[in-house]
């Protein structure tokens, strides 16, 4: 049995598993290839290793990922805590600073999205309810901090946070300061190690929870992306990885296992342990479909944190680039 580890999530009352389950890859759409079924075994057999945190999205599959999560912590034998988003309502990611919160989260729109995301899920609360994008521009306007305070106080949702534009992590600093935010997701991985920065300072000191994305760099740091590596058409890995970018990662992949030669572990599971061992990040929630990444990924709990000489060989191998452009 993996001995799973927990924390909490900043200053909200929820014990955590470290290892948490991303499921936007279930919700099918941009992600190809998966089956309902394979799906519902891999989140069952995450909780019987102790994973007890789910992080979903209204957008993943438009409400999908959500109908599968909400089945499986029905039928769970213990509880487990659920965060989902709310999507922009002009379906337009990221969020740009010049466009008025009006368009994106109106009042109504944002209590409309919660109450769909509980019909999806046939729950009666949401643990952690997101806002899919922000921008620091919309901090002032009155709008967006209403609904939180309606929605917590009618107790359809618990906690409240943000899930901030990729590679850019400090668009959200300001929201953190309002002190309605109790939670914020954020990429970081071995790769973009940029909210070491600002975010994770901000967040140590606010005692504010981070949900850790992309930790493996959608799959550009698991080590099994080759220049031959295809994926089908019209799936999100197929942009991602499009042109030289595969060739870049090979490269830079090879840089960073010539230098990681010796250490205990796959490439999969020190870039876990690498996000894990920074004390801001109160969960990573890797991507999970198969029921051999749900073990491995959960069996890095049990593993702790980096030794120090590991993590500065690693701090050498930052890169910053976006792929989602």
């Amino acid at each position: 049995m993996v001995g799973m580890k927990y924390r909490k999530l900043g200053a909200t009352d929820l014990e955590i598993s470290d290892i948490g389950y991303g499921a936007w890859g279930i919700g099918g759409k941009q992600w190809l290839g998966g089956e309902d079924l394979a799906s519902l075994a891999a989140l069952r057999r995450a909780f019987e290793l102790g994973l007890n945190f789910i992080d979903t999205a209204l957008a993943y599959g438009d409400g999908h990922s959500e109908q599968l999560c909400g089945e499986a912590i029905r039928t769970a034998p213990d509880p487990i805590y659920l965060a989902t988003k709310i999507p922009p309502k002009n379906r337009i990611w990221p969020a740009a600073p010049q466009t008025p919160i009006g368009q994106v989260f109106p009042y109504d729109y944002i209590i409309g999205s919660t109450e769909e995301s509980l019909r999806n899920l046939k729950l009666d609360r949401i643990d952690l309810q997101q806002f899919h994008v922000w921008t620091d521009a919309w901090v002032a306007t009155e709008e967006w901090r209403r609904a939180i305070e309606d929605l917590k106080k009618s107790g359809k949702v618990r906690y409240f946070g943000i899930s901030i534009t990729e590679h850019e992590p400090d668009t959200a600093l300001e929201a953190i300061g309002t002190g309605l935010i109790d939670a914020v997701q954020v990429i970081y991985n071995v790769f973009d190690q940029t909210p070491e920065q600002n975010l994770f300072p901000l967040c140590l000191e606010r005692n504010i929870g981070v949900l850790d994305r992309v930790p493996l760099d959608e799959g550009g740091l698991t080590g099994t992306i080759t220049e031959q590596t295809t994926f089908e058409p019209g799936e999100f890995r197929d942009f991602y990885f499009r042109g030289g970018r595969k060739k870049q990662i090979v490269e830079k992949v090879a840089a960073l296992e010539h230098d990681l030669a010796g250490v205990e572990g796959t490439l999969p599971e020190i870039a876990l342990r690498f996000c894990l061992s920074h004390p801001a990040v109160s969960t990573v929630i890797p991507g999970m479909r198969r029921l051999s990444t749900v073990e491995s990924s959960c069996s890095v709990s049990d593993k702790g944190p980096l030794p120090a000489d590991v993590l500065a060989t690693l701090k050498r191998h930052a890169w910053y680039r976006n792929f989602y452009q």
